[in-house]
C-alpha cells in the first residue's frame, strides 16, 4: 500500500494504475462502515484508493473541526488490512494552497433542505472537496454510504451536472449490533448518551413498522417519531423528515420511494440516520 501526501505525487501514481480504480473518500477515524465501502471497491475494481482528509470547508464556525477524531496510523493499518492500493492523505495546505479562491456550490432545493438548512455552507464545502478529489484521483467508481443520504444525492448531482466520467455507488448503512448507525462521531458519546442514541434507529424502526402496517399519512408517522424521540431526555430533535427520495421534497402521503431521515442531538453530539421506504 502506498501512502501519498501531495497532489503531484498522487497524479504520478495514478498514471501507473492499469484498469479500473475504485475510490473511497473519507475523513478518517475509520469504522466498519468505511471498510464496507473499501470491500465493495475491492470487489468491483482492479485497484482501490481511499483518501483521508478532514475537510475544514464543510465545518461551520461552531462545529467540531478542532476535536474531530483523528488517528492516521490506525486508519492506515485498517486500510492495509483490506488490501487498499493507494491512500491519498493530503494536508490542508495541499488541498487549499495559498490563494485558493474557487468553490463548487450546488444550489436549489436539494441543498436548501435538511442538512443544508441546518448547516449553512456545509454542502458548498463538500461539493468543492469532492470535486477536487475526483479531479485528482480520477476514479472509475466512487463509493459512499447511505447514512449520508443527502450528501450522496448532492454528489450524484455534481457528477451529472459537470459531466464527470465516473460512477457514484451508494452502499447500505452499516450498524452496530444494537442498531446504532456507525459514525466516527459516536466516539464522542458518553455511556448514557450512547444508550440514548438508540432512539434514532428506534424511531426509524417505528416508521417502518407503521408503514408496513398500512399507514400512508406522512405527518402522522413524523409525529409518532417526534414523540418517541422527545421521550428520551438526552435527545433534542434538529429535524424529522419524510421526503421524496430523489428531490427531498417533504411528502404528505407515502406513495413513492421515500427517504425517512432525522438529525438529533444527544448531549453535545449531533447524529444523523435514515432509511428508505
Amino acid at each position: 500500500m502506498r501512502v501519498i501526501k501531495t497532489v503531484a505525487d498522487f497524479r504520478e501514481a495514478r498514471r501507473q494504475v492499469a484498469g479500473s480504480l475504485g475510490f473511497v473518500p473519507t475523513m478518517g477515524y475509520l469504522h466498519d462502515g468505511h471498510l464496507s465501502l473499501v470491500r465493495a471497491a475491492r470487489a468491483g475494481n482492479d485497484c482501490v484508493s481511499a483518501s483521508i482528509f478532514v475537510n475544514p470547508t464543510q465545518f461551520g464556525p461552531n462545529e467540531d473541526l478542532s476535536r474531530y477524531p483523528r488517528d492516521l496510523e490506525r486508519d492506515l493499518a485498517m486500510l492495509r488490512a483490506e488490501g487498499t492500493d493507494l491512500v491519498f492523505a493530503p494536508g490542508v495546505e495541499d488541498m487549499y494552497p495559498q490563494g485558493f479562491a474557487t468553490h463548487v456550490d450546488v444550489t436549489g432545493p436539494l441543498t436548501a433542505r435538511l442538512e443544508g438548512a441546518a448547516r449553512p455552507g456545509h454542502f458548498k464545502g463538500v461539493a468543492t472537496v469532492v470535486t477536487k478529489l475526483f479531479n485528482i484521483v480520477q476514479p472509475t467508481r466512487a463509493y459512499f454510504g447511505q447514512k449520508d443520504a443527502q450528501q450522496a444525492l448532492v454528489i450524484k448531482k455534481i457528477v451529472a451536472d459537470l459531466d464527470m466520467n465516473l460512477e457514484v455507488i451508494v452502499m447500505p448503512t452499516v450498524r452496530e449490533e444494537d442498531g446504532l448507525a456507525m459514525s466516527s462521531r459516536n466516539v464522542y458519546l458518553k455511556a448514557k448518551e450512547r444508550e440514548a442514541a438508540l432512539v434514532l434507529s428506534r424511531s426509524l424502526a417505528l416508521a417502518r413498522d407503521k408503514w408496513s402496517r398500512g399507514e400512508k399519512d406522512a405527518e402522522r408517522i413524523r409525529e409518532d417519531m417526534r414523540k418517541l424521540i422527545e421521550s428520551e431526555p438526552l435527545a433534542k430533535i434538529d429535524y424529522v423528515s419524510i421526503a421524496d427520495a430523489s428531490t427531498l421534497e417533504e411528502l404528505e402521503t407515502l406513495d413513492k420511494l421515500a427517504l425517512i431521515s432525522l438529525a438529533v442531538r444527544v448531549g453535545n453530539t449531533r447524529l444523523i440516520d435514515n432509511i428508505l421506504l
